[in-house]
């Protein structure tokens, strides 16, 4: 065997060491060990304490990537389906149609943004829209829609999808 190969295993066994954790030390993340942090994976650069989290990585709702993780934007944005995005019939707003669910036992208001994306080959500027003071009471849903100006010259295509950008809810 070839030296390249033995270090390339011994590279590979470390990753696999140090990806799972050591078990009966307390390493991974589904440890309770009680200290440090871990980051969340989420944009916004929030952390869990005590070693553990319960980021679920990114879902996915209506065919749309949503940010999934353990900060409360991330948990607020996990509650938003993504009905639809499209141009108005006017033709000059991009609209976003959102169902928000509230699963909780707690009344929340929403604040949201969505973004609005190109493919990158385009250059098509993206656009964001906001939607502020979705009240949606316990063990509901409630209907939204974030609409922005379409300030392109054609039909709005050139937009290939939108997502939440960010989201925040706050307990009434």
């Amino acid at each position: 065997m070839k030296l390249r190969h033995v270090r390339a295993v011994a590279v590979f066994g470390i990753a696999i060491v140090a990806l799972t954790g050591a078990r009966g030390s307390g390493g991974g993340c589904s440890s309770n060990s009680g200290s440090g942090s871990h980051s969340s994976g989420s944009d916004s650069g929030s952390s869990t304490t005590g070693g553990g989290h319960d980021n679920d990585g990114s879902g996915s709702s209506g065919g749309v990537s949503v940010p999934g993780g353990s900060s409360s934007a991330d948990k607020a944005a996990r509650d938003i389906k993504i009905d639809e995005c499209r141009m108005d019939d006017s033709g000059k707003n991009l609209v976003a149609r959102l169902t928000v669910t509230n699963s909780g036992s707690l009344d929340y208001t929403y604040n949201i943004t969505m973004k609005f994306r190109g493919d990158a080959t385009s250059g098509t500027t993206t656009a964001r829209a906001d939607v502020t003071g979705v009240t949606v009471k316990a063990g509901a849903s409630q209907q939204a829609e974030a609409t922005t100006t379409y300030t392109g010259t054609g039909n709005g295509s050139e937009y290939k999808e939108c997502v939440v950008d960010r989201a925040t809810k706050t307990a009434l």
